[in-house]
């Protein structure tokens, strides 16, 4: 928000929340009426066309928002070398609002204006028009309004929310104008479009392509990386002059008093406000080479919409895991056509990057949807991607890579497994510099930990996992009395903890502490007595269906103030497994997203390994001393989680 807020600084619909988007419902239902009444020669194509243009809009947008964040993570020509926090991603989250504002305006123009209805497709006199009055007053008064904006009166109420943002993203030029300076916003860039209407020039062409220039500069502009290359201005000298770079804008944003041009940098250059580093920093942002990470978390894709909730993808929704979804559904043809790309795409993709402490940190995600795990002609292709993944990371450099969700799970419904939580590799590559981690250790040090002190007997219930043969075994150290339902599973844990007088088998479901892990049913959570806490122990937990119960999340830590860049929120489990007939299993679809600032034990125990130099690998049946990865984890700050009601 701005230091001091002014009149009329709120949207006026802000207090609809996502419904904001019913203020254009009368705008757009005249116009369908009007389509589906009027005879074909009386139809208004401008008007037909507002409604898709402004979808054209808030795609093109998107589209930046993920090219822009995409390059960032990767590092290559990236500005300003400084995080995104949560609190910049909900300061800039209605950066739509000014479509909205602009779509409302257009179709009053093209209903109180004769001259902005029924526009021809080209006018190319109109055109010329149009940019020249752009390159003229347009530029001319957005400069020096800028520069009042920059007085401290005006700076403070209305401008001052824009400069917090440090790091600049492409969404970052839309949310920080008040409602009322999106007005004069928008006067200041109509005079080329009303001068054209006026004059009888204007053309559907000239009116969206000019608004669509305005989109796309801004974008640009805001990206926190170069991409304009310096040959372009050897080879135009006068470009220089006449089109700005994101490392020009970058300086304003960090420098405050200099570049305050729209999008032609004569104005400055003229009045002296041009600031004496800017060819520097875009040499520099242009030489600057792609990051190397020290730790690599290797995720994949969930169900189809989680493409919006990536980092690269909606940022409001990759950074709420309490958001309502229901408008995902009209992405619909967006979604299916991102299922088909990442379905060809045959590489994995940086899906974001952290930094802490001493550490560059990368999560890569492989183009494969949890479904595709189900089919046994789909798991060697997607080792396949694993073993890529796992041979590009050592040839980074890089000191470990964690296996996240199912790159490292077992399929408990199907009975087998992936790659035997990433032993496959170790033994095809017996000299890997790179450390492979599935996190089963401090998986289980926080299962330990999140059981209630006092506790004297718990009931297992889900695959013998190692996790669940660990978390038993000590818990029997401990005196806990361990409980199962089944006689198979009782001699198994047997074998495993050599305990027999802390080692139960019950078919009472009277224990109010459950650690679970995938299989359980919804039959047997009905059984479970009022006031059960369930624990999950792997990445898969129970579906919430008891209200009178507490569910934990599955192993997790809080992330420490220092993990920088960090504006998304983890998935902490994908599915649930239930069944159906014996010979038949079928997955739930769930996604249940961890709290922000929150990060699940497998990727918080590649971390831990690299900080503490450990030079072993976290594979198979391994399971490193549990106290030691959760003292560790504690001395760095990560902590545990409260049980959520």
């Amino acid at each position: 928000m701005a230091t001091k807020p002014g009149f009329l600084t709120d949207w006026p619909w802000k207090g609809l929340g996502s419904f904001k988007y019913a203020i254009m419902a009368p705008w757009v239902a005249q116009s369908m009426y009007w389509l589906a009444v009027k005879p074909e020669s009386e139809r208004d194509l401008t008007n037909l066309l507002i409604l898709p243009f402004l979808l054209w809009r808030m795609l093109h947008n998107q589209l930046w928002i993920s090219f822009s964040r995409h390059r960032t993570a990767k590092g290559n020509n990236r500005i300003v070398d400084k995080s995104i926090e949560f609190e910049q991603v909900d300061r800039e989250s209605n950066w739509d609002d000014q479509i909205l504002l602009n779509g409302i305006l257009l179709y009053i123009f093209n209903m109180a204006s004769p001259g902005a209805a029924y526009l021809p497709i080209w006018r190319t006199k109109g055109v010329v028009i149009m940019a020249l009055l752009h390159v003229g007053p347009v530029e001319f008064l957005y400069y020096w309004l800028h520069r009042a904006l920059h007085h401290h009166y005006l700076y403070s109420r209305y401008h001052s929310h824009h400069h917090s943002s440090i790091v600049t993203e492409p969404i970052t030029c839309k949310p920080h104008l008040t409602w009322r300076y999106h007005i004069s916003y928008f006067l200041l860039f109509a005079i080329p479009m009303l001068t054209t209407v006026f004059t009888g020039t204007a053309s559907i062409a000239s009116m969206f392509g000019y608004v669509t220039y305005i989109d796309l500069m801004n974008n640009m502009g805001h990206c926190n990386f170069e991409l304009i290359p310096h040959w372009l201005f050897s080879v135009f000298p006068l470009l220089k002059y006449m089109m700005y770079t994101p490392s020009y804008h970058s300086l304003h944003h960090t420098q405050f008093r200099t570049n305050y041009s729209l999008f032609m940098p004569i104005y400055d250059y003229i009045y002296g406000t041009m600031d004496k580093s800017t060819d520097a920093l875009h040499e520099t942002a242009l030489e600057r080479k792609e990051d190397t990470p020290d730790v690599v978390h290797l995720t994949h894709l969930t169900t189809p919409d989680s493409i919006y909730h990536l980092r690269l993808g909606l940022a409001s929704i990759a950074s709420n895991p309490h958001l309502p979804r229901c408008y995902l559904w009209l992405l619909w043809p967006v979604t299916f056509w991102s299922m088909i790309v990442t379905c060809l795409y045959g590489h994995t993709f940086i899906e974001a990057r952290n930094s802490f402490k001493n550490l560059r940190l990368q999560s890569w995600a492989i183009p494969r949807y949890n479904t595709h795990y189900l089919f046994k002609w789909q798991r060697e292709a997607i080792n396949g991607l694993i073993e890529e993944a796992i041979i590009e990371a050592e040839a980074a450099g890089s000191k470990v890579l964690s296996l996240g969700l199912l790159n490292q799970a077992s399929f408990a419904a199907l009975g087998e497994e992936l790659n035997r939580n990433g032993e496959l590799y170790i033994q095809k590559y017996p000299d890997l510099k790179v450390k492979v981690v599935n996190g089963s250790s401090l998986a289980v040090a926080i299962v330990l930990n999140t059981i209630p002190k006092g506790t004297t007997q718990v009931l297992l219930r889900g695959k013998l996992s190692k996790v669940a043969c660990s978390i038993a075994s000590a818990l029997c150290q401990k005196g806990i009395q361990v409980v199962t339902l089944y006689k198979d599973e009782y001699e198994k844990l047997k074998l495993s903890t050599m305990s027999a007088s802390t080692l139960l088998h019950s078919r009472g479901n009277a224990r109010k502490i459950w650690l679970v892990g995938d299989g359980l049913s919804i039959e047997e959570q009905q059984k479970a007595p009022k006031g059960t806490l369930f624990i999950p122990y792997s990445p898969l937990p129970p579906k919430r269906i008891r209200k009178d119960c507490f569910y934990h999340y599955t192993p997790a830590m809080s992330a420490p103030t220092s993990l920088q860049n960090l504006h998304s929120c983890e998935v902490s489990s994908i599915a649930h497994w239930a069944p159906l007939k014996q010979a038949s299993r079928s997955m739930l679809h769930i996604q249940n997203w961890l709290p922000r600032r929150v990060m699940s034990a497998w990727r918080v125990a590649g971390i831990i390994h690299a900080l503490e130099g450990w030079n072993e690998h976290e594979c198979g049946d391994t399971v490193f001393n549990v106290e030691k990865v959760w003292q560790a984890s504690l001395k760095h700050g990560f902590r545990p989680l409260l049980t959520p009601n």
